[in-house]
């Protein structure tokens, strides 16, 4: 790949759900925005290679998508309707160009496309679960495989979800009354009752770049850093919500162990394997003011459970000085809000942590017929460690073998193979 499509690439990595945030503002028209990026993007394959790669991509990538927005309105223009929108893109291009003021930038309590994003997909008149798949592919460009993994569920079940939120919308964009329309900002109010949706999204968005579903990398920093990224603006849209500060706080003490995750060939490093003097002091910083401001907001919740557990860990000098019981009694209240087969996995880890493998097998193998864990290489890999622990390594290396068929990351299945070959 040439270095002008490596960085078309990596431009629309890191720059298409604010392209496509910025876009659905404009057009109020979901396919129409994902239309128009896309052609930006094939602008850029065909552009960049022969006039190179601009001092700004995602500016450039904007521009032209906001170009194509105005052809757009042009063709499409019947009435002074749309003639309106196509005056407000060219004001807005002529704003961000620096040419005239934006009377309104002070006063939108949204100035984030991606956040802004986020607020419309996670519109009521979707499910929970739709809202969140609708975000994850057009906020974090995940695939359907990757959004199934963070969901448990089917593959071809996202695909639907996905396809019938998008219809969904554009009804409600046909019907809405007084001109409205889904892609309007949404109040104080309504934003509030959105931001469970929106933590969500942030949280698989990061969980997504801490332990990637597919390829060959372990992890995808990038995504790891967007999540963050989001997560302060939420913060700082949110103030007082107690779980928006626990969810940063959860994303800056987990990245705080990235540099440690794997060694210098890129290979996954267990917990007890990692070096711990790479972690990173600063992120654990952050997560640990983080942690202290959503403890003192009000009581803790699922975000900030976690963030307490991961604190106990980056704390630690190594595992045998973690405070077991501590994490123990955390994730028995995360358990009673919030009692998901993974949530129930990581606990059954930590009893065993704390009162040994065989109380630790018990509860893993009560977790045998866990619907979201049929299939899934967490549930016999942990059993494989724990099997190990108890000596019992024929079944260890049947249930090493077993979880690495299943695993997904190409790193991940060599880890899998390699524990299998050293039981």
């Amino acid at each position: 790949m040439s270095r002008a499509n490596e960085a078309v690439v990596a431009a629309w990595r890191q720059e298409s759900a604010r392209l496509v945030g910025g876009l659905l503002h404009l057009t109020r028209d979901l396919d129409v925005a994902q239309d128009l990026a896309h052609d930006a993007m094939v602008a850029a394959l065909e552009r960049w290679p022969v006039s190179g790669v601009p001092d700004n991509p995602a500016a450039w990538l904007m521009a032209v998508a906001k170009r194509r927005a105005v052809d757009h309105f042009r063709r499409a223009a019947r009435h002074a309707r749309a003639e309106t929108r196509i005056a407000h893109a060219l004001q807005a291009a002529e704003r961000e160009a620096g040419r005239m003021p934006d009377p309104a930038a002070q006063l939108d309590p949204v100035d984030d496309d991606t956040l802004r994003l986020m607020l419309l997909t996670c519109h009521p008149a979707l499910s929970v679960e739709s809202q969140v798949a609708l975000s994850l592919r057009l906020v974090a460009g995940l695939t359907s495989r990757e959004i199934a993994r963070a969901f448990l569920v089917p593959e071809e079940t996202v695909v639907r979800r996905i396809s019938r939120a998008k219809a969904t919308l554009a009804q409600v964009a046909r019907t809405a009354a007084g001109g409205g329309s889904p892609f309007d900002l949404p109040g104080p109010a309504e934003r509030q009752r959105r931001l469970p949706a929106v933590l969500n999204v942030v949280y698989l968005v990061f969980t997504e770049g801490y332990a990637a579903t597919t390829g060959d990398e372990w992890m995808r920093p990038e995504l790891c850093d967007e999540a963050i990224r989001l997560g302060r603006l939420v913060v700082s849209t949110f103030a007082d919500e107690p779980e928006a500060h626990g969810l940063l706080a959860l994303m800056w003490l987990q990245a705080s162990r990235i540099g440690a995750r794997t060694d210098d060939t890129g290979a996954a490093l267990l917990l007890a394997d990692q070096d711990r003097r790479r972690y990173d002091r600063f992120a654990i910083r952050r997560g640990t003011e983080a942690l202290g401001n959503a403890l003192s907001a009000g009581a803790p919740g699922f975000y900030t459970l976690q963030a307490a557990i991961a604190a106990c860990h980056a704390r630690a000098a190594g595992v045998g000085d973690t405070d077991w019981a501590t994490i123990v009694d955390l994730y028995d209240a995360l358990a009673v809000l919030n009692a998901s087969p993974i949530v129930l996995l990581n606990r059954a880890v930590a009893h065993a942590m704390r009162f040994g493998p065989q109380a630790g097998l018990l509860l893993v193998d009560e977790l045998a017929t866990a619907p979201g864990l049929r299939g899934h290489h967490l549930l016999p890999s942990v059993r494989a460690e724990l099997l190990t622990r108890l000596d019992r390594h024929t079944e260890a290396r049947q249930e090493f073998r077993r979880a690495a068929a299943l695993a997904t990351n190409a790193r991940e299945r060599d880890l899998l193979l390699s524990r299998a070959e050293r039981v």
